[in-house]
């Protein structure tokens, strides 16, 4: 054995195995050196495909097929003649027809109050219960004229008996011609007491017509023995006179009311007015009768149709404007009061606008938007400003231009398509 290098010069073999081992390692690495020198070199138009499937940001891709399926359909931007319209801002009121001031027809005690500050009502339904002081009096009155009127009648009816049996003994001579004479006074005494008790009663009927009994209610009202019903017709309930919203509650239950106190307001929205402010220089442009476009903040992609029924004679000396009513119809009650509002009236003078289907407007990130056809298979996303209504058409008063095309029919499988990438890429 060798000393300094451990092996035995009987086992020559042994070397030489491990010089092949090491030849072999050595050109193995070699050949994976040079593999991954040329691999960026093979491997660059492969990349290159990959990153060119990528859309900028706004833009959708949709194969013919995928079209076809959506069934997109495209309209160029049509340019028309408009009115020449005034941007003009209000606040939404409510109409003075349609508020109800709610009050108790005389002094009473809150017994129960059935709603709250805000709250949706409907035609009849109760709003408060309480016991009518005036009303419980008006009951006993008439009650007692009823009485008296019953035995009022009830001698009525014994004198004319009585009369009737004097004109049948005089014609037998067994009574004097003065004693049936005294007898037909005291009917005609009697018939006059009856027609002043039922004069008497009729009065107080007619007061208690006035806080809503009715003449079945009225009948309900004798007395059975063991009842009290005037106890229970005292009991008044104030009703809300239309459907609407409770905008004002100044009650609660245990209070004593006067009829001098308002209880609550009853709004009917479903009708309201939009008080536009409307510069002095503008006024002669603007005619009540004309049709009008409100927008609010709240739903950036809705308008609501409305028209001017008056213009005030009267100018604000500090805006130097006159209050325009606009009256618009408030399906659901989208529009709250004292909402800010932007108005749009045309005038008679006329200008040249940009006008796309109602169908190509979608809202993505609360604003309108458009989608116009880049390509065959490309769609880009543009932000838009509306402005007027014209049929089915809306104007675009920017974000496209004359010559685009648009998507109408089938935008929102577009935009769903665009919202699915953006998801995608967040992820």
């Amino acid at each position: 054995m060798n000393a300094i290098t451990g092996t035995n010069q009987n086992e020559p073999g042994i070397s030489m195995r491990a010089l092949l081992v090491a030849v072999a390692v050595t050109a193995v690495l070699t050949g994976a050196a040079a593999w991954l020198m040329l691999r960026p070199a093979t491997a660059g138009p492969e990349v290159a495909e990959e990153h060119a499937d990528e859309l900028p940001a706004g833009i959708v891709e949709l194969t013919p097929d995928a079209q076809k399926n959506a069934a997109l359909g495209l309209r160029a931007v049509e340019v028309r003649p408009l009115p020449t319209t005034i941007d003009v801002t209000g606040s939404v009121a409510a109409e003075d027809a349609r508020i109800a001031h709610i009050r108790p027809l005389a002094r009473g005690l809150i017994e129960r109050v059935w709603v709250s500050l805000g709250e949706r009502v409907t035609k009849g339904q109760p709003l408060a219960t309480y016991d009518n002081i005036q009303l419980g009096e008006l009951v006993g009155d008439y009650l007692g004229a009823r009485a008296v009127l019953r035995q009022a009648e009830a001698d009525l009816d014994v004198k004319r008996r009585v009369v009737e049996r004097g004109r049948a003994l005089i014609t037998l001579e067994a009574i004097a011609q003065q004693t049936l004479d005294l007898r037909e006074a005291e009917l005609k005494t009697s018939e006059a007491g009856v027609a002043r008790d039922q004069a008497a009663v009729s009065r107080v009927e007619e007061q208690l017509h006035r806080f809503g009994l009715s003449d079945a209610d009225l009948k309900q009202l004798s007395p059975t023995e063991g009842t009290s019903p005037h106890r229970d017709a005292s009991h008044a309930v104030l009703r809300a006179p239309f459907d609407g919203v409770v905008t004002k509650y100044d009650v609660a239950q245990g209070e004593v009311a006067e009829p001098e106190r308002e209880l609550f307001t009853v709004t009917d929205l479903s009708s309201v007015w939009v008080l536009a402010d409307v510069y002095e220089k503008d006024i002669t442009k603007v005619r009540a009768g004309t049709d009008a476009i409100v927008r609010v903040d709240a739903y950036p992609d809705r308008t609501f149709a409305g028209r001017v029924t008056y213009v005030a004679d009267l100018i604000d000396p500090q805006t130097r404007s006159a209050k325009a009513r606009v009256v618009v119809a408030n399906p659901g009650t989208a529009l709250k009061l004292d909402m800010f509002a932007r108005v749009s009236i045309p005038t008679a003078e006329q200008r040249e606008g940009l006008l796309v289907p109602l169908a190509a407007i979608q809202t993505v990130d609360n604003q309108p938007v458009v989608f116009v056809q880049q390509s065959a298979n490309r769609f880009e996303r543009r932000n838009v400003e509306l402005g007027m209504t014209a049929g089915d058409l809306v104007e675009v008063r920017s974000g496209v231009q004359a010559g685009d095309t648009v998507v109408g029919a089938g935008s929102f499988y577009l935009k769903t398509a665009l919202l699915r990438e953006r998801i995608g890429d967040e992820h």
